[in-house]
Formats: C-alpha cells, structure tokens, sequence
C-alpha cells in the first residue's frame, strides 16, 4: 500500500462516510496500521492511501500495538487550552510545521466493533486524532499556517523532491 503525493485530488476533498464496519473497512484498517508502523508514524488516515473514506488509525504509545480504529471520527469537545507540536505528513515528506491545536479532544466515532464510541485523547494522541480528521476532511496540517508559511513550506517540500530525483 503506497501513499497517496500531494496535491492528488483524494487528500484535497472530504471523505466519504462510513456507513457499516465491515470485514473489507477491517481490512482496511490493517493495511493502515500497517503503514503507519512503517513510516514509523503515529497515525494515518485512508485518504493519505488512495481509499476516499473517513477511517483513521491513531497509535502515539510508546510499546505500539495500541492502535485505535476509528470510522467517522468527530471533535465533540476540545481544550481551551493549546500545544504546540511539529506536524508532518507523508504525503508531503520532507518538510513540517509547528501547529498549535487543543491540547485535549472528545471524540466521537465507530470503532471497530462498529459500536459508536466516545473517547477523551490528550497530548500526542490528541494532536494525532486531529491531523487525521483534518485529513477526512480534505486538508492538511499546513492549510492551518498563514498563507506565506504555507506557500514556503510547499516550495521547500517541492525543491527537496527534486533534488531526490536528479
């Protein structure tokens, strides 16, 4: 399974709902959890992978192996309260960004006995959740910088790919 390079139109656009947890979504998730051990990364969401769906996978522990699935995830609740935390993406190596977002989230979503769950995340976890809705949402962490971060932060990313190829 092979991630999905920036600008494709499959990370730029909103997800697909998740209507039933089902043996193929299963799968899904697996090929997810997957990559994202590979990278080594702390999350990934089914667009960064081609599959136009609103399933993610968060895994920010320390022993691995505690990966939650998620179907549909929404923010009910989040912090007051900021953290800082330096984002990237495999969709766009090579490059990052330091985004503020709520430090705490409760999150609503279908997990992978299809049961509707809520769940609090904080810290690592909570920023991870986050950048992976943004994904099911058809943005990525750099959409959240000012204009002129952004703008660099993608010519950066572009001139280090070409540099790779030559």
């Amino acid at each position: 399974m092979r991630i999905v390079p920036w600008p494709a139109q499959v990370l730029r656009r909103p997800a697909d709902r998740v209507e039933a947890v089902t043996d193929e979504v299963r799968a899904v998730w697996e090929r997810m959890i997957a990559v994202m051990e590979a990278m080594p990364g702390v999350g990934l969401a089914a667009p960064q992978i081609g599959v136009p769906l609103r399933l993610a996978v968060v895994d920010a522990s320390t022993a691995r192996g505690q990966a939650v699935r998620m179907a549909n995830p929404e923010v009910l609740h989040e912090s007051v309260e900021l953290r800082e935390h330096e984002e990237a993406s495999p969709n766009l190596p090579g490059v990052s960004a330091v985004i503020a977002r709520p430090r705490a989230v409760t999150v609503r979503f279908r997990n992978a006995d299809g049961a509707v769950e809520e769940r609090d995340f904080v810290g690592l976890w909570a920023t991870s959740v986050q950048h992976q809705i943004d994904h099911l949402e058809g943005r990525m962490y750099f959409d959240r910088l000012s204009r002129l971060k952004r703008d660099r932060l993608i010519a950066k990313a572009r001139k280090a790919g070409r540099q790779g190829t030559e």
